[in-house]
């Protein structure tokens, strides 16, 4: 996608392939955290590479991973929103995926953030029964430790969207939410932090988000994604660092990703 110039692009520095980094076996004990064993058929059905221990579509989300932590890591980024331009793109699969892909890296850990208020995707695709999670914290100041689940896939955790909001475009743009994506930055210097957001010309809810997360990934389905949206969406994020473009259901059944 030509016409959205990513400040990665600009990097001129090479980068080594984090799939080589093996320095620390990061471990893990959910003390608080709710461990949810999910159900390998539902993982397979919903295309869940944890359930896939080999194949091209596993590689395809580790190749993505790797391209992102490289333009990542050449930034220090770690707070990362994924978004779309329209519904129903595999926006929330791409996230996930994406999440278990960098949680496999021996030194890392990942959160995956469901933000999506319109269309909450992520406890569907793995199963999770869930009445609590980041609305709690930003209507009730309930805490974050308590509401993280790990799916049972070692160093990732899932925060969910929690009970609806009529007025989630103001509350993901006010200084609580702020304060809460700086403060995740800082706390866990290993762990990538993935937001899955809505479709950015549904709602105003991902571009008032936007300026508050490192980088911008826009997930594009080359089937039905059409030239004026991809168009207006490149308009509105004009001003924000787009890591790149994720086609999806692309026509050689592989994700591509352009930066």
């Amino acid at each position: 996608m030509s016409s959205i110039q990513t400040l990665a692009e600009k990097n001129q520095n090479p980068v080594a392939d984090s799939s080589d980094n093996t320095k620390d076996r990061i471990s893990i004990a959910y003390s608080q955290t709710r461990v949810h064993t999910p159900d390998q058929q539902l993982l397979k059905q919903n295309r869940i590479i944890s359930a896939f221990p080999h194949g091209k579509w596993l590689e395809s989300y580790r190749m993505l991973r790797t391209r992102c932590l490289q333009s990542m890591d050449a930034m220090d980024w770690k707070t990362l929103a994924i978004t779309s331009t329209s519904a129903q793109t595999g926006t929330s699969l791409t996230a996930a995926n994406l999440a278990i892909s960098i949680a496999m890296e021996l030194d890392r850990t990942a959160l995956l953030v469901d933000a999506n208020f319109l269309n909450p995707t992520i406890n569907t695709l793995f199963g999770i029964q869930a009445d609590k999670g980041l609305s709690d914290y930003l209507l009730h100041d309930t805490e974050i430790s308590t509401m993280l689940i790990n799916p049972g896939i070692d160093r990732l955790v899932i925060l969910p969207t929690g009970q609806p909001m009529f007025n989630s475009t103001e509350m993901l743009h006010s200084p609580k939410m702020v304060r809460l994506v700086n403060e995740l930055r800082s706390r866990y210097p290993s762990r990538m932090i993935i937001f899955d957001m809505p479709p950015i010309l549904s709602q105003d809810d991902t571009l008032g988000f936007s300026p508050y997360v490192d980088c911008v990934l826009l997930v594009i389905d080359e089937g039905r994604t059409k030239t004026d949206e991809l168009k207006h969406a490149a308009n509105l994020l004009k001003d924000i660092n787009v890591l790149g473009t994720v086609f999806n259901k692309s026509t050689d059944h592989k994700i591509r990703f352009d930066s």
